[in-house]
């Protein structure tokens, strides 16, 4: 694996990234306030918009492809319709969804463009109506600030996981509100977390530098992958298509490659000149895109 293509055009530290259903595009936001979308084929930048607030750490692509969802220290999410009509003024469309009463860390649409899914520095997620910004259920069980979530892969998928700064993970049930699993064996605060492909498990990564493996059906930890040569945090995780291999992204500006089942590092790749701060592969499972505090973003293959 390699870096294919290097997105270079953000001013600052890159925070979060998502990929298009496309397969194609990539959104991307920055702490200063920057979101680009980018076509990641050419590398040519296809749509920016420049938040009113700096650290933006939140952005998602929706399902359709037509809109894109960002936040940041404003406390809320907002959502931009994305017009192939370059002269519009993305930020006029701008519609406000979400309210924090702190920082949004991350967002993610359900299986429509309809709703959309946030986690907070006030220690709670929530889901949102986009169309008319109303709360329609709200997720409280965290200690501390949540730092990232995930939703289940399955279409009938009502659950989705999350992780934050009480060192926990939490499984929860959109329709009831309610958390249904909890796994608390990090030894500091949780980074990513990410569904396997199954459904039927899900990874962590954690600032105490290992990254977790949970059972779902067995409920409790079945893996950890760590090094003592491995010191920094890792910030950022993601299944390649297939489940096989766990790559994840480190503050000592490396990507690890695990080997999910045997727990085994099979790789090492370099080429970021700061902290890997996202990291996620591409739909088809062909390729991955990993943004950094270097202000860029690589694609590798």
């Amino acid at each position: 694996m390699k870096t294919r293509r290097t997105l270079k055009g953000h001013g600052n530290k890159v925070l979060c990234m998502d990929w298009c259903k496309d397969k194609r595009r990539i959104v991307s936001s920055s702490q200063d306030g920057k979101v680009i979308v980018w076509d990641s084929f050419t590398t040519n930048k296809e749509h920016a918009v420049t938040m009113p607030c700096t650290w933006v750490m939140a952005c998602a692509y929706a399902p359709s492809g037509c809109a894109i969802a960002c936040g940041g220290l404003d406390n809320k999410c907002s959502v931009y319709p994305l017009t192939f009509d370059k002269n519009e003024n993305m930020a006029a469309k701008k519609k406000s969804v979400a309210m924090h009463t702190n920082y949004l860390s991350a967002c993610s649409f359900t299986n429509s463009d309809m709703q959309i899914l946030t986690a907070s520095g006030d220690g709670t997620c929530a889901l949102w109506d986009v169309e008319s910004g109303q709360l329609l259920q709200s997720f409280h069980g965290h200690g501390a600030d949540v730092l990232c979530l995930d939703l289940a892969p399955s279409e009938t998928g009502n659950t989705f996981v999350s992780g934050g700064c009480d060192k926990k993970a939490m499984v929860w049930d959109m329709r009831s509100g309610q958390c249904i699993q909890s796994f608390e064996t990090h030894d500091s605060d949780i980074n990513s977390v990410r569904y396997y492909p199954s459904g039927d498990a899900f990874a962590s990564g954690s600032d105490d530098a290992t990254c977790r493996l949970y059972d779902l059906r067995a409920d409790r930890e079945v893996a950890i992958y760590s090094k003592e040569s491995i010191i920094f945090g890792a910030s950022s995780v993601d299944f390649s298509l297939s489940g096989r291999l766990l790559f994840a992204g480190y503050n000592d500006y490396t990507i690890n490659v695990w080997d999910v089942l045997k727990g085994s590092r099979v790789s090492i790749l370099f080429g970021h000149e700061n902290r890997v701060s996202a990291l996620r592969v591409s739909p088809d499972g062909t390729a991955f895109c990993s943004g950094s505090w270097d202000h860029t973003l690589r694609i590798w293959a």
